[in-house]
């Protein structure tokens, strides 16, 4: 297995430890890398976008010619996970501040996003989430100038919520999580993902 991180911008790093924990956890034979370049991506098996500055990273993987590749990746079933700014960049809607910053984003998944809904960087903050997919232990997210999720339609399902509002949401074999699991030391979030990449492929009716 090899999945690769996003690496133009971002919390890179985190995630490439985190996945690489999660797979001596599974007792998963391979790897996580950074992926700067399509020629990067051309044999992954699964795809984690991070959080950061989402229209940094959406500039940057423009430039790069990542977005389109990545857009044909996901039609054929790579399992992507974004958190964050990754989440905010598998939308298909965005706030006014979205729109106003005209961040690119990848529209592959039908959920709605409002980039800043949490406010400045001192309002971050953790707060234990129950996700029934990962099991009845709280896990403690992480909101760091967090996105929310306004609404999710079509397919796509929502995953995880805190005090009523989408924090997390699927559709086929993409992910978007808008707190940052790789920055604690549950790896069940990550194992969930790896999980997914294991799995053969989805139906074609439940992919993105």
């Amino acid at each position: 297995m090899k999945v690769g991180v996003i690496a133009v911008q971002g919390a890179v790093t985190e995630h490439i430890d985190i996945l690489r924990k999660a797979m001596n956890e599974l007792k998963i034979a391979g790897n996580a890398v950074p992926a700067r370049t399509t020629i990067d991506l051309d044999d992954v098996s699964g795809l984690v976008i991070p959080g950061g500055e989402s229209t940094t990273i959406s500039r940057l993987m423009f430039d790069a010619g990542l977005q389109q590749k990545i857009i044909e990746l996901a039609m054929e079933g790579l399992p992507i996970l974004g958190t964050c700014a990754g989440a905010i960049l598998l939308a298909k809607e965005g706030d006014e501040e979205v729109q106003q910053t005209k961040t690119n984003l990848l529209g592959l998944m039908d959920i709605s996003v409002n980039r800043n809904a949490y406010g400045r960087q001192v309002d971050s903050f953790e707060v234990d989430l129950q996700i029934d997919e990962i099991g009845k232990r709280p896990f403690k997210g992480i909101f760091i100038r967090a996105p929310t999720i306004e609404k999710v339609w079509g397919l796509t399902s929502v995953w995880a919520e805190y005090e009523d509002t989408i924090v997390g949401a699927k559709k086929g074999n993409v992910m978007a999580i808008t707190f940052h699991p790789e920055l604690g030391d549950d790896l069940r979030i990550h194992e969930y993902f790896l999980k997914m990449v294991l799995n053969q492929k989805p139906p074609t009716a439940n992919r993105v």
